[in-house]
């Protein structure tokens, strides 16, 4: 093998392993701080979530609810709580108020979820055009509404009673 092909067989690898290191550190920092919150555009329709059966569900989890509005659901809303159906908060009912809740892994978040599959800033809950809907936060494992993965471009309108993933705990809207 030529010294040439050598040398240049070398630095291209030394190359890719560089590139392997800054990756992994963006990912690292992306999961700790969290990524980028998409604002939901003024014109924009949501598509309806699609039915599929629920993925079974890890019960080792720790769920918390922190720091919650404590105020009704606005009017015109018939959804007016969240209530944790399978986890070790089973039968945990949160009062929903007109302010968005983030879920995830922060102590920030208003429905603080401690899992190892679960993101710091991993979902949130918003009003928009007198409905609820979910956002995914660019979640590592992602967050599923009745069975179907939501992606983090495009928020769902959630269906009252459908089951919401998110890590291994799962939780439904109720009126």
């Amino acid at each position: 093998m030529s010294e040439l092909t050598l040398f240049v067989l070398q630095y291209g690898f030394l190359l890719l392993l560089w590139i392997f290191v800054f990756v992994l550190i963006f990912a690292l920092r992306a999961d700790v701080f969290g990524g980028r919150v998409r604002r939901l555009p003024e014109s924009s329709a949501p598509s309806p979530p699609a039915a599929a059966p629920a993925a079974p569900v890890d019960n080792h989890a720790e769920t918390v609810a922190h720091d919650m509005p404590r105020g009704s659901a606005s009017s015109g809303s018939d959804i007016g709580r969240v209530v944790i159906t399978s986890g070790p908060r089973a039968g945990l009912e949160i009062p929903l108020g007109t302010d968005p809740l983030t879920i995830g892994r922060s102590s920030e978040s208003g429905l603080v979820i401690r899992d190892d599959y679960t993101s710091s800033h991993h979902a949130r809950l918003i009003r928009y055009d007198g409905r609820w809907m979910l956002q995914d936060l660019d979640s590592t494992n992602g967050t599923f509404h009745d069975g179907e993965r939501v992606t983090s471009g495009s928020p769902v309108a959630i269906r009252p009673g459908a089951p919401i993933k998110v890590g291994a705990t799962t939780f439904e809207l109720r009126k």
